[in-house]
């Protein structure tokens, strides 16, 4: 028996931009099939000219998550199912001095100003262990205003009061 895949993930709050010079970024298109409420999440992404249905799991820290490349076709069949629950942002991949890799989300659009950072870990233990850098922020991983699929329903970003 395969084991089921499983996302260990924390997020933060970006405190202050790191020099992106040196970090590979791409373009990012998300949007949701599923709505806030929902116990799970179904998403489509493109991501630079790649393209994925992914299926997570409700949680915080931990969840599980099976995600498939699809074609363009398959792509541009689905999305307009996602109108009024999108996100767009810029990702910058890069890798912090204790080898972890870090996700940096610049959004635009309707989520213009906000910035998320995330770093994925093999186990629970690292993840607890991690010490974050002195740029990133807050932890918002438990806080689902900041999961992606209740931002891309925001009309326009605001700071949580």
């Amino acid at each position: 028996m395969t084991a089921a895949p499983v996302e260990i993930e924390r997020k933060f709050r970006v405190h202050e931009l790191p020099p992106l010079k040196g970090l590979t970024a791409v373009d990012v298109l998300q949007g949701y099939l599923t709505r806030t409420t929902d116990s799970v999440e179904l998403r489509l992404r493109q991501s630079g000219d790649a393209y994925f249905m992914t299926l997570k799991s409700d949680g915080g820290l931990e969840r599980l998550e099976y995600e498939t490349a699809i074609d363009q076709t398959q792509f541009k069949t689905f999305w307009p199912a996602t109108h009024g629950s999108r996100v767009e942002k810029t990702r910058h991949i890069g890798q912090l001095p204790g080898g972890e890799i870090f996700e940096l989300d610049v959004f635009a659009g309707t989520l213009l100003g906000l910035t998320l950072v995330e770093v994925e870990f093999g186990s629970i233990d690292n993840a607890l262990s991690f010490t974050p850098p002195d740029w990133f922020g807050t932890e918002v991983t438990s806080d689902k205003r900041f999961k992606n699929k209740s931002l891309a329903r925001l009309a326009h970003w605001q700071e949580p009061g």
